[in-house]
């Protein structure tokens, strides 16, 4: 069954192709060469699944992006209290470059900044600006689910281009807020920067940030639960520079964004999406990016502000074998559909009938509802007799008392 989740996807980036605002990075040579036409999503949920739609196979650099799991990096090598000395967590309401330092201490206003991310890269335990990247690197390959590699004309580039960046580091050391030397730091920070990535994998990483750092695939725990939760929180607030306030307003997902094109964003306890395309709005944010991610928000009812008053596992059992019924029960969001579909298509013969029972269904919300009828006519076009044992019309937008 071709996925109605992958459809919708293919839809949304077949509405937003037609938004051509925006213009490509420029001051890296490499980065200047992106294909502007270049446009993928993926959407990796907390129990695993994977979807993706486009060009999800286009590697490109992270940049940015990477100053998240660097910071969480930090905090787990000296400790929080020790990072907020370096570095505060206010939104800097500045652009991603600015010299935003607090007054009376000279701290960066935050980790996802330029000036904050520096700092950040210069507290992460390392005898050397590689051994420190090659940390970064380690742990993000190990949230992707393979080894990623550095784009050594992307690192070049970088520091050929990076007389600002190397302006703050000798700022920040000037008033004793870098934990190693000024060209050290830039050359680790440009190679931290420099990893290269496609949506798949920035989709996986966010989907083990949004299970509290969990690898859902294997279940190891990557990264603390209560560093994850502060990550998060900062993402929120600071991850999309001097548009993060307009943006959790109307998206509402905590995210981060990269100047190649690239946006992840984190919806804790259901999915991980990243969005790539390569054109920049004013604030260096993708602008096809960021109407993606306003589609998906509203019509996913992904906003972190849409919250179900339960949150009961979706799927209550599975039984049978020629015939097979999968019981659900409690609240059904998309989460919660998703994980159904994803059940019924791995764990059912070809052309065996299949039954949805929804008695201990609480309530199920408009999403949640339309992917359960998309996969029902898809199942049936499968050839699968599909029956719905819905006595209290859940389904037809019926809340139980």
């Amino acid at each position: 069954m071709h996925s109605p989740i992958t459809r919708y996807l293919e839809s949304v980036l077949d509405d937003c192709r037609e938004i051509d605002g925006g213009a490509i990075a420029t001051g890296n040579a490499q980065l200047e060469r992106a294909d502007p036409d270049s446009f993928a999503v993926a959407l990796a949920t907390v129990s695993g699944s994977v979807y993706a739609a486009g060009d999800c196979d286009t590697e490109f650099s992270i940049q940015s992006i990477s100053k998240a799991l660097a910071y969480a990096l930090a905090i787990e090598d000296n400790g929080l209290e020790r990072m907020l000395e370096a570095t505060d967590v206010e939104p800097s309401g500045d652009s991603f470059n600015e010299i935003s330092l607090e007054s009376s201490t000279g701290r960066p206003s935050n980790p996802l900044i330029n000036a904050g991310a520096l700092a950040v890269h210069s507290m992460i335990r390392g005898d050397s600006a590689q051994e420190r990247a090659d940390r970064v690197k380690d742990l993000h390959s190990r949230c992707a689910g393979r080894q990623l590699n550095t784009d050594m004309a992307v690192y070049e580039a970088e520091i050929e281009s990076d007389d600002r960046n190397t302006a703050i580091a000798h700022l920040l050391k000037s008033v004793g807020v870098l934990g190693a030397e000024p060209a050290d730091v830039v050359d680790g920070y440009a190679r931290q920067c420099s990893v290269d990535v496609n949506c798949v994998d920035l989709a996986t990483i966010a989907s083990v940030l949004a299970n509290g750092g969990v690898d859902p695939a294997t279940e190891e725990q990557l990264i603390d639960g209560a560093v994850n939760r502060h990550v998060l929180s900062v993402m929120a607030t600071c991850g999309m520079y001097d548009a993060s306030g307009s943006w959790i307003a109307t998206v509402g997902i905590p995210a981060k964004s990269g100047i190649a094109g690239a946006i992840i964003g984190v919806l804790p306890g259901q999915v991980g999406v990243a969005v790539l395309s390569p054109k920049l709005n004013e604030h260096g944010n993708s602008v096809r990016g960021v109407a993606v991610f306003e589609r998906l928000s509203r019509d996913l009812e992904l906003h972190m502000m849409h919250v179900a008053p339960s949150g009961a596992s979706a799927i209550r059992e599975v039984t049978g074998e020629d015939a097979t019924t999968v019981q659900l029960q409690g609240d059904l969001r998309f989460a919660g559909a998703e994980s159904v579909l994803a059940t019924v298509a791995k764990g059912v013969e070809s052309g065996g009938r299949i039954t949805l029972d929804l008695n201990h269904v609480r309530t199920m919300d408009d999403v949640a509802r339309r992917l359960l009828e998309d996969a029902v006519v898809g199942l049936r076009e499968d050839g699968h007799a599909v029956d719905i044992d819905d006595p209290h019309g859940v389904s037809a937008g019926t809340p139980r008392s």
